[in-house]
C-alpha cells in the first residue's frame, strides 16, 4: 500500500483580512499551511497565524516570484497553491484527500476547474469556467513559470484532471473587478512589450470583440443571464485596454 503523502498549502497575500479566514479553514486538511504576506496593513497576517498557519512576511516581486517563494519554503514536497480569494470545495477536498492516501500514486500533478462567484452565484459557462489550472502538484517535477503576472505552472509528468471545484471569489464589487482588468491590462501590455511585442490598431479593435462572441456567445456565456453578460463585457475591455496600451507603447509614447 502506497504511504500517505504529505501536503502543503501555499498561500500569497496583501490585505486580504476579509477573506483569508475562509480560505485558510478550506485548506486545513493539509499539513501545514504557508501564508507568504507583501506588508498587509489590515490584519490579515494576525488572523491566518490565529488559524494556525505559518505566516512569512516578504516585499512584492510579482505573482510569479511570490508563489514560487511560498513553495521553495513547504515542508512538504506536494504542495496546494491558493490565492487568498480562493477556497477548496468540499467535493475538491474529497478527490484530493483519496488522491494523497494512495501517494499521489503516478502522478506529478492535478489540474483544477476553478468556478467564479460573481454577485451572488458562480459563472457556469462562458471563458469564467471551466478555468483549468494546475494547483496541486510534486514540487520536484513542477514549479511557477511565465509572466510575472498571469503566471502558471510547468509540471513534468502525468497530470490528473480532477472535477471538484477551487472555489473563486475573486470581485467584491464592479469597481473591484473594473480596477483589477486595468491594472492586469496595464502589467500584461508592459511584459509583451518588454519581450518585443508590438501591435497596430487591428487587435485594438478586433481582439475585444473576439473575446466578447467567444466567451458570450461560443461558449455560452449568455447562460449566465444578466452576470454573464457583465462579466463577458468587463473581460472584453480589459482585452481592449491591453492592447491599447500595448499599441501605445509600440508608438515610442508613455504608457
Amino acid at each position: 500500500m502506497a504511504e500517505r503523502c504529505g501536503l502543503s498549502a501555499c498561500i500569497i497575500t496583501y490585505n486580504e483580512a476579509d477573506r483569508i479566514e475562509a480560505c485558510v479553514r478550506s485548506v486545513g486538511f493539509c499539513d501545514e499551511i504557508i501564508v507568504v504576506d507583501s506588508h498587509s496593513t489590515d490584519a490579515t497576517r494576525e488572523r491566518a497565524a490565529a488559524l494556525g498557519a505559518r505566516v512569512l512576511e516578504r516585499d512584492w516581486p510579482g505573482y510569479r516570484s511570490q508563489k514560487q517563494f511560498a513553495v521553495d519554503a513547504a515542508r512538504s514536497d506536494w504542495v496546494l497553491c491558493l490565492d487568498a480569494d480562493e477556497r477548496v470545495s468540499p467535493a475538491l477536498r474529497a478527490e484530493i484527500e483519496r488522491l494523497r492516501e494512495a501517494g499521489f500514486a503516478g502522478l506529478a500533478g492535478c489540474s483544477l476547474p476553478r468556478i467564479t462567484e460573481y454577485f451572488g452565484r458562480f459563472l457556469r459557462h462562458g471563458n469564467a469556467y471551466p478555468d483549468r489550472l494546475v494547483r496541486l502538484f510534486d514540487r520536484r517535477r513542477g514549479r511557477w513559470v511565465g509572466e510575472e503576472i498571469h503566471e502558471n505552472t510547468r509540471v513534468e509528468g502525468r497530470i490528473a484532471r480532477l472535477s471538484g471545484p477551487l472555489e473563486h471569489y475573486s470581485y467584491r464589487s464592479l469597481a473591484d473587478h473594473h480596477r483589477r482588468m486595468q491594472r492586469y491590462a496595464e502589467l500584461m501590455a508592459a511584459a509583451l512589450y518588454a519581450r518585443g511585442k508590438r501591435c497596430g490598431l487591428g487587435r485594438v479593435l478586433i481582439n475585444p470583440l473576439w473575446r466578447f462572441v467567444r466567451g458570450y456567445c461560443l461558449r455560452l456565456g449568455f447562460l449566465d443571464g444578466w452576470r454573464g453578460l457583465v462579466f463577458a463585457l468587463v473581460e472584453s475591455n480589459y482585452v481592449r485596454c491591453k492592447y491599447l496600451h500595448l499599441y501605445i507603447l509600440s508608438r515610442g509614447l508613455p504608457g
